[in-house]
């Protein structure tokens, strides 16, 4: 634990030192933290400072306040979706578009594609080529069909870029939830699917970057052309 330095701003320190013990301990999802008595003895520090620091913490998405009997503060862990609403914060004020979420993934996925398919790590690659791309249903087809690309960049091997993928996925998929493929459209994805993962199981890393940019470049063509008008809104903090 570093000591709190007098004069900063005492609840953003203290929510980065209680981060650094966590991760030093190496807490898991559902761990709980100590009690407030117990956590305001060990840093010195009043209520109404610990309590703005986990409230940091919360916004944030790395613990959540479990209220009732028995509750307190519990490790949740990084999520995608918790980056993401904490990025659309930034693009909002910074009024960044639609159209440059989606140039950031056109640019970012077939990178990953290609990685994963230098990397091609047997039992991924396995888990790969078994899933499907489900169109029996629309939720189904949501499902199964972000699953895919969530598989693809966890084979990448870099977890910087996993997350910002598929924050921007989270962020995207947040705005136009029901956009989908109509579902005569959909046998196509199902096998640019399964040629990007035929591409990442031989390890044509070339192949793989190629197909999953025509994948993400058909998907942004038929958004632009169905709702022009959401290109160019201004992503909004959610």
């Amino acid at each position: 634990m570093q000591k709190i330095k007098r004069g900063s701003k005492v609840a953003e320190e203290l929510a980065q030192d209680i981060l650094r013990k966590v991760c030093a301990e190496g807490a898991t999802p559902g761990s709980r933290l100590p009690s407030e008595a117990t956590m305001v003895a060990e840093y010195g520090v009043g209520r109404g400072s610990l309590r703005e620091a986990l409230r940091i913490l919360e916004i944030h998405g790395i613990i959540r306040i479990k209220a009732g009997p028995g509750g307190g503060p519990v490790v949740v862990g990084p999520t995608t979706t918790d980056f993401g609403r904490m990025a659309t914060m930034f693009f909002q004020a910074g009024a960044m578009t639609f159209r440059e979420v989606i140039d950031a993934r056109l640019l970012l996925e077939p990178m990953i594609a290609r990685m994963a398919a230098e990397r091609r790590e047997p039992e991924l690659v396995e888990q790969l080529l078994a899933a499907e791309t489900s169109t029996s249903s629309d939720a189904a087809y949501l499902k199964t069909s972000a699953n895919f690309h969530w598989q693809v960049g966890s084979m990448s091997g870099n977890r910087i870029l996993n997350l910002m993928s598929h924050a921007l996925e989270d962020i995207f998929h947040a705005r136009v939830v029901g956009m989908l493929f109509p579902p005569e459209r959909r046998e196509a994805v199902v096998e640019a699917h399964h040629a990007i993962a035929e591409a990442i199981a031989r390890g044509d890393a070339d192949a793989a970057e190629r197909l999953m940019r025509e994948h993400m470049v058909e998907y942004a063509r038929y958004v632009e052309q169905r709702h022009p008008a959401l290109i160019d809104e201004i992503v909004e903090w959610h």
